[in-house]
């Protein structure tokens, strides 16, 4: 089958900017890795989208400037890699997360697709995840499809765990197992918390909570909430854990309490894995907190890698998800499965906007 070059774009739940990422692919296995790029979003504009989450304040209008945020980066990748348009085929545009209520059949994806293909002049797929969710699946994770092609060839079963705004692992066994499910938070909380408590947009290699203390009490109350015994197919919404979690502490020992609680609640996971992993792969911005990556170790009790360790880009790899979903919804094929959302059947997903 003929291979489609295709710029994935992700904005994710910690809402750092744009990661922008060019690869070829059949919709089965990624032949080239191309270029990719990140355009940081300004505190101020970071400030107007976190604004809009759970829809509310000046929707239409972020949507816009997240749109034109999302076309300067491709510009950006284009440019700064001379790169002829016209090779392009297709760009998949996330958007950004700003309500996921699957239980009520809502999930918000915020970003202009035919505006985007517009000025772009290249085709765009978005909206990924409504189908999903009006199917009745979660609509979340949708990288795990993609993961799966990246690790085809590593020993089974292993779990790939992605460490944003919230976590998610994906559990690939042999053949076409597939298992995957939001864990918990992840840096969303830590993020805010940093920011609240010191102004700094994260806590830098976990520095801050490596110099502070856990509290042990409100890890465990955290684990109690019923959503860790419930099995999957489950997902959550950015701000269903929050910063709270660590209120009334010192601010390093409220950092290094949020990071424990993401790497107990990841260990929780655990009972709902069909079996255990040999090891876990550990891709998002929370594999750079030493604090965190430490405290995986220490209660997983198994090899965690950044997915570096196996050749993989971390910092690039939900930019190439959504070129890769984008390609497989050209092609007609699933990119959701009742392993991964609880949807009933394997579904494709997203909307086509071609080029002006």
């Amino acid at each position: 089958m003929a291979e489609l070059r295709a710029i994935g774009l992700m904005s994710g739940t910690s809402m750092d900017g744009v990661d922008a990422a060019l690869i070829a692919t059949d919709g089965y296995r990624v032949a080239e890795f191309g270029p990719w790029t990140t355009l940081p979003y300004d505190d101020a504009f970071r400030d107007r989208l976190r604004g809009t989450l759970g829809g509310t304040g000046p929707v239409a209008a972020v949507e816009r400037e997240l749109t034109e945020r999302h076309a300067e980066a491709v510009e950006r990748l284009l440019a700064e890699h001379r790169i002829d348009r016209a090779s392009i085929d297709l760009i998949g545009f996330h958007g950004q997360t700003i309500l996921h209520r699957p239980e009520q059949r809502r999930t918000w994806q915020i970003g202009d697709g035919a505006r985007l293909a517009a000025r772009l002049r290249l085709p765009v797929v978005n909206d990924f995840r409504s189908a999903d969710v009006a199917a009745g699946g979660q609509g979340a994770p949708l990288a795990p499809v993609y993961h799966a092609a990246l690790a085809a060839d590593l020993p089974k079963p292993v779990a790939v765990l992605n460490l944003g705004g919230v976590g998610n692992v994906t559990w690939i066994g042999e053949g076409d197992a597939l298992l995957a499910f939001d864990t918990g938070p992840a840096n969303a909380p830590i993020d805010d918390w940093v920011r609240r408590q010191t102004g700094a947009a994260r806590d830098d290699g976990g520095a801050l909570a490596q110099a502070g203390r856990i509290d042990a009490a409100r890890v465990q109350a955290v684990l109690a909430k019923p959503y860790f015994a419930a099995p999957p197919p489950k997902s959550l919404d950015r701000d269903d854990f929050t910063w709270r979690m660590a209120d009334g502490l010192s601010a390093a020992d409220g950092a290094a309490t949020l990071a424990a609680i993401v790497a107990a609640t990841v260990a929780a996971s655990r009972p709902h894995l069909p079996a255990p992993p040999r090891r876990w792969l550990v891709t998002g911005g929370g594999r750079h907190n030493v604090a965190l990556m430490e405290a995986l170790r220490s209660a997983l009790a198994v090899a965690v890698d950044p997915v570096e360790a196996v050749g993989w880009r971390g910092d690039a790899l939900e930019a190439e998800a959504f070129a890769f979903m984008a390609v497989r919804h050209r092609l007609g094929l699933p990119i959701s499965f009742p392993g991964t959302t609880g949807v009933p059947a394997p579904m494709t997903g997203g909307r086509m906007h071609p080029a002006a």
